[in-house]
């Protein structure tokens, strides 16, 4: 397996595990190609072709320098310049590392990392929320993280791989697709009586005992181990936080209880307002499920020895 066929399998996997289903993913790439059609050619010389297939503007390769097949990889939840001295650095010294992936956006990835969060708007129609109510909220939060992400400085880490001649990519919203499905799938089948039996099951998972045993294990936020769970919204996909306003219309779409990777104080004042339960099953936690999830599904045949770093640890299933 190449470095390109990883994420092509990656980009599928998440398509095939997106809670808003396969129909919705196909009319927004079908609306992306004809878009693309009908644009005049100096247009298309700034399109991003990779989003003909790529449902997902937060994934990416950044850089590639070989065809050759992966034999081992090193996985991390933030890479940065730090991460890459340390690849070339066990390179340097015998270690083979063929590619870095991380978690969390870089380069293109990070710049339109504002792109995925329409998603929202369809994930909360599937818990009853009108839809026009739904892209209402959501639209304003697009262009608010969309402002807060241009200063950045978004090719950092990227040209810093180039410089170090060391593939990267990421894989950010079809890792969050995986831990979302497989979360509300375990609390579906399983319904939890009590905020406290979330904790429990939660905590039947690997992941988030490695995360107790640091020092970030879940937490109720909102409400008490003995209060009633209620129907379960798994809030984990989408890019980064939605709206803050939009939790007077889940409690009305009977939303009782939220779990998520974390949530801004604002946000949580919100919540509390509308006497939504709140647990943060934890961030690190979470994407170490949805990238070992991931890495499960995209390695099923492959035998590609994988290094740990940057909060990133392995557990397989």
């Amino acid at each position: 397996m190449t470095l390109k066929e990883f994420y092509k399998k990656a980009i599928q996997t998440g398509i095939d595990n997106d809670p808003r289903g396969k129909k919705i993913i196909t009319e927004e790439l079908e609306d992306i190609k004809k878009t693309y059609n009908e644009m005049k050619d100096k247009e298309k010389e700034y399109f991003d072709l990779e989003s003909l297939e790529n449902p997902y503007p937060d994934t990416a390769i950044h850089y590639n320098n070989t065809e050759n097949a992966l034999k081992s990889i090193m996985v991390g939840i933030d890479i940065e310049g730090s991460e890459l001295m340390i690849a070339k650095t066990l390179k340097t010294n015998g270690r083979l590392i063929d590619a870095v992936i991380g978690h969390h956006p870089e380069g293109i990835a990070f710049a339109k990392l504002h792109g995925v969060i329409k998603m929202q708007a369809d994930i909360l129609a599937l818990y009853g929320v009108p839809i026009n109510i739904a892209e209402g909220l959501i639209e304003p939060r697009i262009k608010e993280v969309q402002r807060r992400l241009m200063p950045s400085n978004h090719f950092r880490t990227v040209d810093a791989a180039k410089l170090l001649d060391i593939p990267l990519m990421n894989v950010h919203t079809p890792a969050d697709n995986m831990v979302v499905t497989y979360l509300q799938s375990r609390f579906n089948n399983d319904k939890p009586y009590k905020l406290g039996d979330i904790i429990e099951l939660l905590m039947e998972l690997p992941e988030y005992k490695d995360g107790r045993k640091n020092g970030f294990g879940p937490e109720i936020i909102l409400g008490s181990k003995d209060r009633k769970a209620g129907n379960i919204f798994v809030d984990m996909t989408g890019g980064t936080s939605g709206s803050k306003d939009i939790f007077q219309t889940l409690a009305a779409s009977k939303i009782n209880t939220i779990v998520g990777m974390h949530i801004g104080d604002e946000h949580r004042k919100e919540a509390e307002k509308y006497q939504i339960n709140y647990v943060i099953a934890g961030h690190i936690s979470s994407d170490n499920l949805g990238m070992n999830l991931l890495l499960d599904n995209v390695l099923v045949k492959e035998n590609i020895d994988i290094i740990e770093c940057s909060g990133f640890r392995r557990f397989k299933r």
